[in-house]
């Protein structure tokens, strides 16, 4: 996409997942006594609520959205009082790592020019501690979170909210996430999108909107943005 004439000026991550690697939910799950498993029914809850409200016009923070869902399925035999087994959970997020691809991939994003910053459907103090414990806090201009938009990602303002932040029009934007729904709503918006199949082996919805870019992961990204 180098030098097109709509080659992207702002590149906006999304953050859970897509720089995150969310494997040591399963660990916390397992520590407070219940099936490792529910780690992913946990967060694909949680999205769907933060979702649910959006198309609404309503906005529940992350972690509070996060605490209630763990509420109704932790299951009652807990080697923990439920409380702390709630906070126990939720405390992973302030220990994650970033994937082995991300330092590089953000080193060769701005080595191009291009401005990064972060978008999440969680809090900007989360994705500030992540790229801080990966050393790569530096790389990123600014981590913007939907709680300043008022609505969760994929709804246009939490879009919007970044355009207006970075005083570029919407198609100077690219959006980067391992979630087809963020891509699809980036697009709708206005943006380009590049979708992360770090597996290279998950399907793309068809009934989605297809993402400008196809990539492995963040390394891949600056190659095709580069070349």
């Amino acid at each position: 996409m180098s030098g097109d004439a709509g080659a992207p000026r702002v590149v906006v991550l999304d953050v859970n997942e897509t720089l995150s690697d969310l494997t040591p939910l399963r660990a916390r799950f397992a520590e407070v006594g219940a099936d490792e498993e529910l780690a992913a029914t946990w967060f694909a809850a949680v999205l769907r609520e933060g979702m649910a409200l959006a198309a609404v016009g309503q906005q529940a923070g992350f972690a509070e959205i996060g605490a209630h869902v763990l509420d109704v399925l932790l299951p009652a035999d807990l080697t923990l009082q439920r409380g702390a087994a709630v906070d126990h959970v939720l405390a992973a997020f302030s220990a994650l790592s970033v994937h082995p691809d991300v330092p590089d991939g953000l080193r060769a994003l701005r080595e191009q020019g291009l401005r990064v910053v972060t978008l999440s459907n969680g809090a900007a103090s989360v994705a500030q501690g992540l790229l801080e414990r990966a050393g790569v806090a530096d790389l990123v201009e600014a981590t913007l979170s939907v709680a300043d938009a008022g609505v969760w990602k994929p709804a246009a303002a939490a879009y919007a909210h970044a355009v207006a932040w970075s005083g570029e029009p919407a198609g100077a934007h690219l959006l980067v996430a391992v979630h087809p729904w963020d891509v699809h709503g980036a697009q709708q918006a206005g943006w380009s999108g590049a979708w992360v199949d770090r597996s290279g082996t998950t399907p793309y919805p068809g009934y989605l909107d297809d993402p400008v870019l196809r990539v492995h992961d963040l390394t891949d990204l600056a190659a095709r943005l580069a070349g």
